[in-house]
């Protein structure tokens, strides 16, 4: 049996690993541990050791401080305002700020492997949500990724190219051709150099980042001096594609620190986007702004590359984001103050012309954009190649798994580059800022759905180390990021949705199970419990009552049939599926049943019913059927209705091996030519001639007719209502459903037809024996089936009587059922009652079965029971029985489906019990499937 406490095992294994590394000894491969979730062991020559510096902060800044800062800091100040440019920022902090802290607490509850957010998603949410969230984050990691080369193209367009509208280049540096196409391709050839480096490994790029970072602080340094230490002056605006007319200025003013300037950036003044010739509104201006905070998940990306990613995420991204905060906020209110509203709006490089000395804004943004396009395609590599690895997809995303020899997967990064390239046609970065914004904030929101499920979970092993998070804060990302999607465009958000239900649908369909652990499983055991405490059995009530059932079940080899039908009957209620296993544990060394339970359970799965199972060791069949109908179900959840096979002498056969029924398995698993283990662990049938398990008798069962008998009356005691099923081992339940096989009937016979005095049909036995048969007929697959009620008449009594007020019970129960009259004179005259006078007759001979053989206490338990039940078992003829066997199968023509027949009670005397189960199977002989029940509950009333 395979570890069920990977995270245990990993975490003491990486533990000795990391602490005392030790090569294998020559001729040995590495070790293997099972436990790990890697399936294949980490490279030897590439250890995790980027810190928390390396690994996290600087990716995090470095994606953060690109577009935004550089490009779009002014954009977002001169067209919303410098009130609304800092709620902005406000709000979009407080989402990511949300999303930081759900990240830390999941980042810290256990160990980190590649992947980044989707590796926190699908091991916290299980596989539906972390691949239908994997591929939204992908794309989101791609889409960004070509933002941010649009980006840095537009800078590099705007500082060295030709203006697009002919006009005077304005600096000798002006010499790049421009345009859609050369756009295209600068872009193209930026993409080429992100993936050249991408494809060097993480660790190169970690320490090409080290220096960008390094540019990128001397040049925001310089950009703060450049506030205090350089002059009004007038810049020359860039043309425009649509050209410039009269209401276009071509040049805008940098003041300085003046209060006018102040009070005229204050307000918002949404204008025309001179990129994208649309005009802008606060929803679009936080989109594009929003981009500048995606980089949060940057170090999450490179878990896998990490020293120690549960301590470095939550410390690294936390100091990252505050960092920003400061920065962004300090930026705007320096804009504000010093530039006027057309520089803003009609300048988005304007950067470049105030800074100290000559243009270092350049060299800020061109490395810090670069590193961030890096930084996204190395996350959506990443993320591609944990989705290949945990084969979600199948063979669809199998190449992506291909790594180099220092564990570089190369594979992905080409398709990620691929599907950049794609994206570059867009050909501006305002077109997509909306998409990626969408995206994002659709992974933010499942990062805190995470936490949130595990937190409401209250699972014990949710301990993370980070406890700064409550299920408020959950709650407020959530509604933070719905809300700002649908702000920023209902259709994207609506339809960016849609996408990820359909790929939750296909993976739930579609992939294997996976062994991460559910947490749909958590809630709905957290859900089920508390339920369970509200299902109160005081407050129980007949119009209220579903079959509750037990079927036990000796081997499920020969029940296929049985258990199938069974789920049809029950009703939306509870199934259990309960077997014995003879032993005494105190003689074992360990528990049998807990290796059968994955057995019972796929076959659950392959039979596609609803049923719960239940196993028992005991040293008889009888207490365990006790223990089961003792113990099963919780609370007001329990089995009220024992179902059981019949008892007889006929071999039972495999269906398990049926194709038309089941998976064909192998008669021995040990046939198994593909290594792939069985799908069910069942013993073999008896009769099947391996002379193993004779039972108690010889036969092969492991329990006489006595002790079966037993069973029965222990469960009527109990108020248990029995029902017994014979023929049911050929029972096919979609040949027998299918249209063409002609009209479909079930019948009924409620009436004790050992006892041909009692004619009442409205005792509670008959009601349920009603229905049952109804239920069934609710069934969608059976709804074609007619019921048909035969009411068996004897001469001198009113026929038609009798079948008004048969049909005016089943008028006032909402039955529907065809009522047939059988007269049965010729069987009753059979019956020993009309056979002269019954009471003053002798009892008949002792039985041979009888357990002691004494005639005297023979006849002493006859005299005691002479005018009730048990004188009837003992009394009643095969001539009486066969009669009544000819009378329902020549009365149903054409034959039912199914029968239901009246199940009297066992004899008191349990010295009759052989007698009783003789006379039960001669009267079932050859009628098909065919259940005897037994009703002791009221099931059925006529009330509101």
């Amino acid at each position: 049996m395979t570890e069920r406490t990977p995270l245990l095992h990993y975490r003491l294994s990486t533990s000795v690993n990391e602490s005392e590394p030790r090569s294998p000894e020559p001729g040995q491969p590495p070790a293997q541990h099972p436990g790990s979730p890697r399936r294949r062991p980490a490279p030897q020559r590439q250890p995790k050791k980027l810190s928390i510096f390396f690994g996290v902060v600087i990716p995090t800044l470095l994606s953060m401080f690109s577009v935004v800062v550089f490009l779009r800091i002014g954009f977002m100040v001169g067209q919303s305002g410098l009130y609304q440019s800092i709620a902005m920022l406000l709000v979009a902090y407080f989402i990511i700020c949300m999303t930081v802290l759900s990240v830390c607490a999941i980042s810290t509850n256990g160990a980190l492997d590649a992947g980044g957010a989707y590796y926190m998603i699908s091991r916290a949410l299980g596989p539906e949500f972390g691949g239908s969230i994997g591929i939204m984050f992908f794309l989101a990691n791609v889409c960004g990724s070509a933002l941010y080369v649009l980006g840095l193209v537009e800078a590099i367009v705007a500082t060295f190219g030709v203006p697009e509208d002919g006009s005077v280049a304005t600096s000798p540096f002006q010499v790049l051709p421009s345009g859609y196409w050369w756009s295209l391709l600068y872009a193209t050839g930026v993409a080429l150099l992100c993936l050249l480096v991408c494809l060097v490994g993480a660790h190169i790029y970690a320490k090409a980042t080290f220096l960008i970072f390094l540019v990128v602080m001397f040049v925001l340094g310089t950009i703060f001096f450049s506030f205090f230490a350089v002059g009004p002056r007038t810049i020359v605006l860039p043309g425009s594609a649509n050209g410039t007319g009269p209401s276009f200025p071509t040049t805008g003013n940098f003041t300085g620190f003046k209060l006018d300037t102040l009070l005229g950036n204050l307000g918002a003044d949404y204008t025309l986007d001179y990129t994208t010739n649309t005009v802008m509104t606060f929803a679009t201006v936080f989109a594009v702004m929003f981009n500048g905070c995606t980089g949060i998940m940057a170090g999450s990306n490179m878990s896998g590359d990490l020293k120690n990613p549960s301590y470095s995420i939550p410390r690294g991204t936390i100091t990252a984001v505050i960092f920003t905060f400061i920065i962004y906020n300090l930026l705007s209110i320096l804009v504000a103050c010093s530039c006027d509203r057309v520089l803003l709006q009609r300048d988005y490089s304007f950067l470049r012309d105030i800074t100290s000395g000559t243009r270092s804004s350049p060299w800020g943004f061109i490395p810090s954009t670069l590193s961030a396009a890096m930084s996204n395609l190395i996350g959506a590599s990443r993320i591609l190649y944990a989705l290949a690895r945990d084969d979600l997809f199948g063979k669809a995303l199998s190449p992506a798994k291909k790594t180099s020899r220092s564990g570089n997967p190369w594979v992905s990064v080409l398709l990620s580059w691929f599907l950049v390239q794609l994206v570059l046609f867009s050909g501006k970065l305002n077109t997509i800022a909306s998409i990626v914004t969408i995206f994002f904030l659709l992974v933010y929101a499942a990062v805190d759905l995470a936490c949130l499920a595990l937190e409401w979970a209250s699972a014990p092993n949710f301990r993370p180390t980070f406890r700064y998070f409550t299920w408020h804060t959950c709650v407020l990302g959530i509604v933070g990021c719905a809300v700002m999607m649908f702000l920023i465009n209902a259709i994207y958000a609506s339809a960016s949705i849609a996408f990820m239900l359909l790929l939750l649908l296909l993976i739930h369909y579609l992939s294997p199970t996976s062994s991460w652990g559910y947490i749909s499983q958590a809630l709905i055991f957290h859900q089920v419990r508390k339920y369970l405490l509200m299902l109160d059995v005081r407050k129980d009530h007949v119009k209220f009552w579903r079959p509750q059932v037990l079927l036990m079940v000796s081997n499920p080899r020969s029940s296929v049939g049985l258990i199938r039908f069974i789920n049809d009957i029950k009703k939306s209620g509870l199934y259990v599926l309960g077997h014995v296993q003879l032993g005494d544990l105190s003689t074992l060394p360990s528990d049998p049943l807990q290796s059968k339970y994955d057995s019972w359970l796929s076959l659950v799965d392959h039979l596609n019913i609803k049923a719960f199972v239940n196993l028992t060791l005991a040293d008889s069949v009888r207490h365990g059927v006790q223990h089961l109908l003792f113990i099963s179900g919780l609370g007001g959840m329990r089995p009220n209705t024992l179902v059981l096979g019949f008892y007889d002498d006929g071999l039972p056969r495999d269906k398990l091996i049926d194709p038309s029924l089941a998976a064909c398995q192998p008669a021995d698993p040990s046939d198994s030519s593909e290594g792939r283990p069985p799908l069910f662990h069942f013993s073999t049938l008896r009769g099947s001639g391996d002379g193993r398990d004779l039972g108690e008798s010889g036969d092969g069962k492991v329990l006489g007719p006595q002790e079966y008998v037993a069973i029965l009356a222990d469960a009527m005691k109990m108020l248990k209502n029995v029902v017994l099923a014979r023929h049911f081992n050929d029972f096919e339940r979609a040949g027998v459903l299918s249209g063409g096989a002609g009209p479909l009937y079930v019948d009924v016979w409620p009436v004790n037809l050992l006892r041909p005095d009692s004619c009442s049909y409205v005792d509670t036995c008959s009601l349920f024996l009603l229905q049952l048969a109804c239920i069934l007929n609710m069934v969608r697959a059976w709804r074609r089936a007619t019921l048909r009620l035969f009411l068996c008449v004897e001469e001198g009594r009113s026929v038609r009587g009798s079948e008004e007020k048969l049909g005016q019970l089943l008028k006032e129960l909402r039955i529907k059922a065809q009522v047939y009259s059988v007269p049965w004179d010729q069987q009753v005259a059979l019956h020993w009652q009309r056979q002269g006078e019954w009471a003053k007759k002798p009892p008949p001979a002792p039985t041979p079965r009888s357990p002691d053989g004494g005639k005297e206490a023979e006849e002493e338990s006859d005299e005691q029971y002479a005018n009730s039940f048990p004188s009837n078992a003992t009394r009643l003829s095969d001539d009486y029985l066969s009669a009544v066997n000819r009378l329902i199968l020549d009365s149903a023509r054409p034959a039912p489906a199914v029968r239901f027949l009246y199940l009297p009670r066992p004899p008191a005397d349990t010295r009759r019990y052989a007698t009783y189960l003789q006379q039960l199977q001669l009267m079932t002989r050859d009628l098909g499937p065919t259940l005897l029940i037994h009703g002791v509950t009221p099931v059925i009333t006529t009330d509101l």
